[in-house]
């Protein structure tokens, strides 16, 4: 779930507690056991994308693979969201509600799952395209996985935070396309948004140094037009101001000294 520090008066107070660092094995297997409730989740929903169905249906997949696992909608525990997950459409990049809107051949659906579990939050995000997409659609999912994958090189004990925001900028633009600046991942862990915010862009704010234990999510955000976007009428769904498509990948990680442990992905 993209943390947008501009969106305080839609969500309530978006507050950043201080950061979660793994130090205990408990703390590991409770945040794993929470990301594969996640990525269960997601697996389930992806399944199920076709033309015809509904953004609500879908939600309602995913509810029934969390519940039996004791874990609950963290968008809608912290926030008071109204679904389970944010399903979002096409020009939608992030926090769309589920409803009515059946997809059809040639969107791009993008699934953002957040959940808590016995304490600890995980949060990761897909972007599937429904039957046959255009090409610059099929490219721009692409990029934004691509560009998740450019991030993992950087996040890492020792790297500052705003080097991951380069190096998804750099594969972004190099194929493009644009992030979305007002949209970043974020540190989670004991609620969904915590420190430090991890722009996609190489913010010189975002200074502070990965160190080992930390957990964030990684999440480019990007966009085939501007990547400029307004908050839409529901108050919720952040939709590109061009109306250009969005596409958005995302996994919740712990920093090491190597390669960044995925909680949310297989």
């Amino acid at each position: 779930m993209g943390d947008d520090s501009g969106l305080t008066a839609v969500l309530g107070e978006m507050f950043l507690e201080d950061e979660m660092s793994i130090n205990e094995p408990e703390e590991l297997a409770g945040m794993r056991a929470a990301g594969v409730v996640v990525q269960m989740m997601l697996e389930a929903m992806r399944a199920e994308v076709r033309p015809g169905i509904t953004t609500a249906q879908l939600d309602e997949v995913g509810g029934s693979v969390m519940r039996p696992h004791g874990a609950q909608s963290a968008p809608a525990l912290v926030y008071g969201f109204p679904g389970v997950s944010c399903i979002s459409l096409n020009e939608e990049a992030v926090h769309g509600i589920p409803g009515e809107r059946a997809l059809q051949s040639g969107d791009l659906v993008k699934l953002d799952v957040t959940i808590e579990k016995d304490g600890f939050m995980a949060d990761a995000a897909l972007t599937v395209p429904v039957g046959e997409v255009t090409e610059e659609r099929r490219k721009l999912v692409a990029c934004a996985e691509r560009a998740f994958a450019k991030a993992m090189l950087v996040a890492r004990a020792g790297f500052r935070v705003w080097e991951i925001g380069r190096a998804v900028e750099r594969e972004v633009r190099r194929s493009g396309f644009s992030v979305i600046r007002d949209l970043a991942g974020h540190g989670i862990g004991r609620t969904i948004h915590e420190e430090p915010r991890v722009p996609n862009f190489p913010d010189p704010g975002a200074n502070q140094i990965l160190t080992e234990g930390l957990v964030i999510t990684v999440e480019p955000i990007i966009a085939a037009g501007s990547g400029r976007t307004f908050v839409a009428h529901d108050k919720w769904t952040i939709v590109t101001a061009d109306h250009r498509p969005s596409a958005h990948y995302e996994h919740t990680l712990v920093i090491t000294k190597g390669a960044p442990m995925l909680l949310t992905a297989a």
